[in-house]
């Protein structure tokens, strides 16, 4: 078992540029894409800061740990978040997620496989 204390672990990073509209700080908190393709990550979006449209081809867990915050499966509406909801992505579903206009959103995101990003053409939301 390998356990990393918070004081230890990288501190977070911006995403790469070109896949997020707005700003948003990621954090590594465990990554082992040649065994079984699973990631963990600890993302905080300030308001309004989204995703562009990605997929993952195993799927993503997201658990919104605070804040308010949206996200849309391709063809669906534009679902809202808070904290303690979790939202499951099936795999090859295009989605985006991000925080509400409102204020910051954090989540915990569980994703397995490749992933995929598609254009920012996303849509206007309140």
């Amino acid at each position: 078992m390998v356990i990393k204390r918070g004081q230890h672990m990288s501190g977070e990073r911006r995403p790469p540029q070109g896949n997020f509209t707005g700003e948003a700080e990621q954090r590594p908190l465990h990554e082992q894409p040649d065994a079984v393709g699973v990631r963990v990550s600890f993302v905080r979006f300030q308001p309004g800061a989204r995703t562009h449209w990605h997929s993952h081809s195993g799927g993503q867990v997201l658990h919104v740990v605070e804040g308010d915050g949206l996200t849309q499966s391709e063809g669906g509406q534009i679902e809202q978040l808070a904290a303690g909801d979790t939202a499951v992505t099936v795999p090859g579903i295009r989605h985006w997620h991000g925080a509400a206009s409102s204020g910051p959103m954090a989540h915990l995101a569980v994703t397995i496989g490749d992933l995929s990003w598609f254009d920012d053409a996303l849509p206007e939301v309140p």
